[in-house]
Formats: C-alpha cells, structure tokens, sequence
C-alpha cells in the first residue's frame, strides 16, 4: 500500500477514536462528584486525638483526683491553677510498630499528656503530666510528672511571665500617667478603655538579666478598620521595666526611650516634654495602605475569570475519615493532629514497605533584629501559642480547590474540646508542567504530573502560615511551608541597617523564619545509617590519555558515623547529599536503597549566632540539619515553653547531639526550612506566599528499579514521520465527557462557622456553640 495512504488510514483511526470521546455521554464512568472514596484502614491509628469522652474524663479526674488543686479556666485568676492542655501521649514507637505491622492486635495502651499551669505559688510553673491508662479508672489511673520525656531532668518550665494580666495593668498605669503627652504626639489614649487609639505591648521572650526578670514595651497606634494593621502601626515610644516577682508593688520602671533619648523616669520625660525637649515624630496611622480589600488601577481583562481545576472523576484517593487514613498511588499514612504543631504525618509507605514512622513540625522561630528595643528583643516560638488552635476553617476555592475533601480537627482549650471545621484539605493537583517527558525526530512523549497534598493555614497572631506535605507519581516526597498575613514592623527611625523604609514612618524590620520538622525514616526497618555522597572535584590521569591530566570530578562516597557529626549545614554549592539506608538491603547492583533529603527552595537556619533572647531554648535554629538516634526522651525537638524560661528551657536540643552511633540505629532527621525577611514596600498590606516559601524534597535513591511515574497511565505517545502522524498512544485512558458548572467551583461561604467548641467538664453534649478566637 502506498505509504501516503498508510498514513491517511492512521489519521483517520485517530480521528475515529477523537469522534468517539466527543460523543461520551455524561453517565460516562468517569464522570463522578464524589469528594472522596471511602475504605477501612487496615488498623486503627494510634496517634489520632484523644476523643471527647476520652478528655471528660480526664479532666474530670484531674479536677477531682489529681491533687492539683485546679480552678475552671473561665473562673481563674492570676493566683489559680488551671489546665493548659489535655490530648494524646503519643504512643512509644516500639509499641506501636508490634501493633500496626501485626506483631501483636494489642492496642498500644492510650495515655493522655496534661499540662498544668500552676500559678497559685510564689514560683509558678507549667507541669507536663502523664495521666493513664485510659480509660479512666480511680483504680489504676495515675497521675506522673513526665520527666523522662524531657532532657532538662524535669517536666517543669519555670513561668516568669505568670503575672501577664496584672503587667498589663502595670503598664497601663504608665501610660494613663502621661495622657496629655500621648494625645499630642499620637492623637491617642491608652487606658484600657475601648475609646483608645492604641495600645502597649512588647518583647516575647521577656529578658532574664542577673537574676532580674526585664520587659520592654512598645507604644503601638489601633487599627481604626476592621483590617488586622495594629503591628503595622507602631510609635517610637518604649518603656523598659523590671517585674521581677510576684508583687506589681515591687515592680519598677526602669526608663523610657524616644527619638533614640533614654529617660530614666517618667518624671524625667514630663519634665523634657514641658520644657519642649521632646520631638514629635511622624505618626503610622491606618488607612487603605494597610487594608487588603482590592485597591488601584486594576489589570487588564481582571474582570475575566480565571482558569480553575476540576476533578472530572471525583476524588482517586482513599479515605477512612474516622481513622484520618489516606491511600493514594502506592502511598498510605495516617494523619495525627496536636495543639503545639497542627497536622503531622505517621506510618508513610509506598506500595507497603514503609519509609517513615513520623513526619511533622517541630518548632517555628521568627527573630528579629533593630535598633530598638522591641525588635532587637522578640523572638517568637510559636509553639507557645501552638498552630493547632488556629488553624481555622478553610476558604472553598481559594486556600484549597472545592473538589478537596475537607477534614475537622480538635483541640483542648479551656476546659472545651473544641473542632475547627474544614481545616484541613486533601485533594489532587495538576502541577502544570509534566512529570517526565523526550521528543525525538519521530516521537514525542509527556507524562501528566498529579500529586497528592495535604494542607492547613494556621493564623499565629499576625502570620498566615500554609503547611503542604506532597507526595508525588515518582514516589518522592516534599514538604513546604509559606507565609502570608501581616508583617510585624519597626517604627522607622535611624535604622536603615535592619530594614527598608517602607511606609512614612515604617520599616519592614528584618526578621528570620526557621521552621523546624521531624523526620523518622525507617527503611527496610528500623536499623538504618546515613550514607553521604558528594560531588568533588579533581584531577586525573588516564591511561587511555597517556598520562595528561584531566580536571574532571568524582562522587565521593562516605558516612555519617556518629551525632559528633550530625550538625549539618547544607553544601553551598549543593553537592552533597545525606541518604537514609539499610547496610544490610542492597538491591540487586550491589547499591543501598534509601531516602534522601534534598532542599527544593531556599533553606536557612538562624541568622543570629548564640541569641540573647532565646539563650538554650531553641538550639535546633543554628544549622540546617541534624542527626540523630531515635530515642522516646527525645520525641521533640522544643516544647511550647521553652519560652518562658529560656535559661533553663525542658528541652535542650544541643543535648541530643551527645555522640551515639548511627551505625545500623534507628536514625532521626530534624531539618529547617525558612526564610530570611527583609520587608520592601511589597509587602504592604500582606507579605505573599508566592516569595516567602521554602520546601524540603524527600527522594528515593536507588529505592525502585526504574521509576515509579512509569506505573500511571496519563501519559501520550505521539509517532510522527516527515510531518505525518503515525499513531497516538493514550495507553487506555479515556477523556471524560462531564457537564460542569463553574459555578461549584467556588465555594458557598455563607455557612461559614470557624469553629464549633463543645463544653468538656461538666460535659453536656447539647450544649455546644460557635466561638472564633483571636489572639488580640
């Protein structure tokens, strides 16, 4: 047959395929709106929350058992102790590999963590409990102080900033004190009445000084909005204080800064003020500058709507809602969920062999710097607020796709056990560029790159921040932070060393994000070591080039033996990497099979060398990465408390790092992601997630023979000879016919709640109600 002929008998089979898809009915099999597929997790997960009935009882016990002498939170004060916490211990990791790989149908016994906040002494403390096992029973339960789930020696953080509320008052003594001179230089009271114009408040963490317990604090102008500008509008005014003790009648204030001149009373700032001495600075005042609400020309063709995804087929993951199971594409883990930290990860396979016990947020540091004493002073550990309570229900289309499938989450907050619905999204995505793909001179082929994310926005204070864990068609991992919400700012004033001006009276204040998580990696089991492989470079001499040298480069192969060499920065030109393996699982070329770490974006640790604001509490920030062995008094890498007695915080992570092996051990990866932020003009009224992002790659090395993207069948093969098509290969897959409304594909916010918070002790199953909280 002529070949022209061939090739028109091709193109028309082609057609004939493209006709039949067009004509695909929408009963077509593959249409479907289910927003998940739901199956039975082969066990029960044993790192979920605690249930309600679970925490009634427990703080029933504790109220009435415990010894501890505890006060209702709502009914509390300063003097009182109360409850901080009750949720899950988690349980010992050997416990939990018997039951959940089938060595024995033993559940691990459930245990709950309480934090007891004990303030009626004149040395108060926050007390990490054991209390079980559960369920309760006054002939078994106990009651046991944690410490030897923490490296201090003791589960008590001493609380130096008990006595917050009445230092409120303090201060507003200052400040009622000198009213005339605020509404003069600010147009603002600050009284605690709701007829301010502003507010004070300062460092976090307070200073430890000799013994002496020191507070900074800052002037700041109130939001005159709805819009959340009130770190955006600071004055140049501050109040040093020493509030050491329990006594407000001992406290003293030490001084007063502005306009760089200190005033050692305020008797002393009266008096420069009458005299005229003291300079009225420009004032950061709210207006459509900080508001969010779209503002300005507009772009051209805006008012088009933009492109959207859809999941023609429905969800293609697997769910078991009760037991936050998740299978999808080879993968499987379980969901956990913790005030401190939010979501985190357990008991990640591929295709059955798991490949890590444990993956979740550790800790997460923003430290500033500046000229003035509020920003060379704060340095949050947002722990201490916990991401848990404020990750808040999701926006519908916008923070996730509305084909997701959207998931509840709990905490304990007061006495309450409270659920933000929808906060957490699972859902596929296209990633818009292939996974894999060639063109030759008579083929071309591409692969559609779809993963898998799970994701929550958690609103500390002034932050947005998004929490991604990715799992990919090629079996690798990722984990990605971003950032977003409203900056906290520095009045400008002679500072242009830490930051840009970027308002009137504004500057962006520099700062560093260092975000630290846990991985657990288990390959082929639990005895792993670290095997580093390098890029060098280097001259050499080949015979078959008689002897002339080369400059060539070379891998060079070697190991991480012990935590003496498990503080690691990244190589700066990212040629050496640290692979997780078993010594005793080669595969068939003789090779380790295992998984590595490898930075996707911009990686950091902390910019500032041994800190004077966080003294030993967060010994994770000074490299990108650690090593080390595996043990149950070293589940975290912080504690929410560290905080508040940073001389002697629970946790001392530079004392996981005491030279064990990690040779054949049960290895632990602790890595940082962040951001160094130099605040620009950009950044007002929002910082973006777009700029500030950082992302961890977790990849598989010679862990699979050839790749795992191989095994979808989203793929085409397009064969084509002198400008003919020959043949196109869609290797079984259909094109869905789907009717779509567009209109699904934004979310119905009407129903919009934040929160349902259902009343623990006394517990009373009808009384239940929505409360949104903040942190102001």
């Amino acid at each position: 047959m002529n070949p022209r002929h061939v090739a028109a008998q091709k193109r028309a089979n082609i057609h004939k395929i493209l006709d039949r898809r067009e004509t695909s009915t929408p009963e077509d099999p593959l249409c479907s709106d289910k927003t998940e597929r739901l199956i039975k997790a082969p066990k029960h997960n044993v790192w979920d929350s605690l249930t309600v009935d679970e925490v009634v009882t427990v703080t029933g016990y504790m109220f009435t058992d415990s010894g501890y002498n505890l006060t209702k939170t709502e009914e509390a004060g300063n003097w009182d102790n109360t409850i901080a916490l009750v949720e899950l211990f988690l349980p010992n990791k050997t416990d939990a590999l018997a039951y959940i790989d089938g060595k024995t149908d033993k559940l691990p016994e459930r245990y709950a963590h309480v934090i007891v906040d004990m303030r009626a002494t004149e040395e108060p403390y926050m007390q990490d409990l054991l209390v079980g096992p559960l369920p309760v029973d006054n002939a078994t339960t106990t009651v046991q102080p944690l410490d030897w789930a923490f490296n201090k020696g003791s589960a008590k953080a001493r609380n130096y900033n008990a006595d917050e509320d009445a230092r409120y008052a303090f201060m507003l003594e200052v400040t009622k004190s000198i009213t005339d001179i605020t509404e003069e230089l600010w147009n603002i009271t600050v009284t605690g009445e709701d007829t301010d114009g502003g507010s004070v408040w300062g460092i976090d963490p307070l200073w430890r000084e000799e013994g002496r317990t020191i507070a900074w604090d800052q002037l700041w102008l109130s939001p005159t909005s709805e819009f959340d500008t009130g770190t955006i509008l600071p004055s140049g005014f501050y109040i040093k204080s020493d509030i050491t003790g329990r006594d407000p009648s001992k406290w003293k204030i030490l001084g007063l800064l502005h306009d760089g001149i200190y005033y050692d009373t305020v008797e002393d700032f009266r008096k420069a003020f009458e005299a005229g001495k003291v300079k009225a600075l420009p004032v950061n005042e709210d207006g459509p500058w900080g508001w969010s609400d779209p503002d300005g020309e507009g772009l051209l063709n805006d008012d088009l709507h933009p492109p959207v995804q859809i999941a023609p087929s429905g969800a293609r993951y697997q769910l078991d809602k009760e037991e936050k199971y998740v299978e999808w594409m080879g993968f499987s883990f379980y969901i956990g969920f913790s005030r401190d930290t939010g979501m985190r990860l357990f008991d990640i396979r591929y295709k059955g062999e798991r490949i890590i016990y444990e993956l979740g947020l550790q800790e997460a540091l923003a430290h500033y710097a500046g000229n003035d004493p509020t920003q060379s002073g704060t340095a949050y550990l947002d722990t201490f607020y916990g991401f848990g309570p404020w990750a808040f229900e999701l926006l519908k289309g916008y923070d996730c796709p509305t084909y997701a499938t959207y998931l509840n989450s709990t905490y304990f907050k007061e006495e309450t056990h409270a659920t933000h619905i929808n906060s957490l999204c699972l859902f596929e995505h296209d990633a818009g560029y292939p996974l894999a793909r060639h063109t030759k001179s008579t083929m071309a082929t591409s692969t559609k790159n779809i993963y898998l994310v799970l994701r929550s926005i958690s609103t500390v204070g002034n932050y947005d921040y998004m929490f991604d864990y990715h799992f990919h068609l090629d079996g690798s991992m990722s984990v990605e932070v971003r950032a977003s919400g409203y900056i906290q700012s520095a009045f400008f004033a002679h500072n242009q060393e830490y930051g840009y001006q970027i308002h009137d009276a504004l500057s962006g204040s520099m700062h560093d994000h260092v975000l630290n998580y846990k991985v657990d990696f288990d390959i082929a089991g639990t005895e792993n070591s670290v095997r580093t492989t390098e890029f060098i470079p280097t001259t050499e001499k080949y015979h078959w080039n008689q002897g002339k040298p080369r400059n060539t480069m070379k891998l060079k192969r070697g190991w991480v033996d012990n935590e003496d060499q498990g503080s690691i920065n990244w190589h700066p030109n990212g040629a050496m990497s640290y692979a997780v393996v078993n010594k005793n699982e080669k595969n068939k070329f003789g090779e380790y099979r295992g998984y590595k770490l490898h930075p996707a974006t911009g990686v950091i640790h902390a910019t500032v060398e041994d800190s004077s604001n966080l003294l030993k509490s967060a010994e994770w920030a000074k490299h990108h990465l650690y090593i080390t062995k595996h043990k149950e008094s070293e589940r975290s890498s912080a504690h929410p408390y560290n905080p508040i007695d940073t001389e002697e915080p629970v946790v001392d992570f530079s004392k996981f790092l005491d030279g064990e092996s990690l040779d054949q051990e049960d290895i632990v990866m602790w890595f940082n992601l962040g951001m160094h932020h130099a605040p620009t003009t950009q950044d007002l009224p929002n910082t973006v997630f777009t700029t500030a992002h950082s992302a961890m790659n977790i990849e598989p090395v010679n862990f699979f023979y050839g790749s795992p993207h191989k095994n979808t069948k989203h793929q085409i093969r397009v064969n084509y000879d002198n400008g003919n098509v020959n043949d196109i290969s869609f290797f079984g897959t259909e094109a869905p016919k789907c009717p779509v409304d567009l209109t699904k594909t934004r979310g119905e916010f009407s129903e919009y709640k934040g929160d349902i918070v259902v009343r623990k002790f006394p517990y009373d199953p009808r009384n239940w109600y929505y409360q949104t909280h903040t942190l102001g």
